[in-house]
């Protein structure tokens, strides 16, 4: 069920280096109908950190999404992406890749690490909140996530 039923806001960590990418993202989120909060790290340490609430993330909120860049400083998407995955504690956590590589070979591999599912990274602006917006849609509006997902 929907965290936003609820009245506490649906929890999305995006993981993105481009602060221009992380802000579109949360403009296309501000309009949304569901209230969410768009927790954003820089590079697939700190992803993992947050993950685990550890270090200055001590105490942050589980995420209900993952958007997870590949291309990252210090831990690459793909290292994050298989990590998560193969952690008990995080693995039913979705994690959409929004990323600007279109190589099938990265496709492949992030199916191939169990993503939920892979979305390359519109150039012009506008389609980039259109994305956003309709993976809002989707995961958060026709979605139903395991009880589970959210302990």
């Amino acid at each position: 069920m929907c965290a936003a039923t609820f009245g506490k806001p649906v929890e999305i960590l995006m993981v993105e280096d481009n602060p221009g990418d992380a802000d579109l993202a949360r403009e296309g989120l501000e309009s949304s109908k569901i209230r969410n909060t768009l927790n954003v790290v820089g590079d697939g340490e700190e992803a993992m950190a947050f993950l685990r609430g550890t270090g200055k993330h001590a105490g942050a909120p589980r995420p209900d999404l993952i958007l997870l860049d590949l291309n990252l400083p210090k831990k690459d998407g793909r290292e994050v992406l298989a990590e998560i995955k193969a952690d008990e504690d995080l693995k039913r956590i979705p994690v959409v890749i929004l990323t600007t590589s279109q190589a099938e070979e990265d496709i492949l591999r992030s199916y191939n690490l169990h993503a939920n599912c892979y979305i390359t990274k519109p150039i012009d602006l506008h389609q980039f909140i259109r994305v956003v917006k309709a993976i809002e849609d989707f995961w958060l509006t026709i979605v139903r996530l395991p009880d589970g997902a959210r302990s």
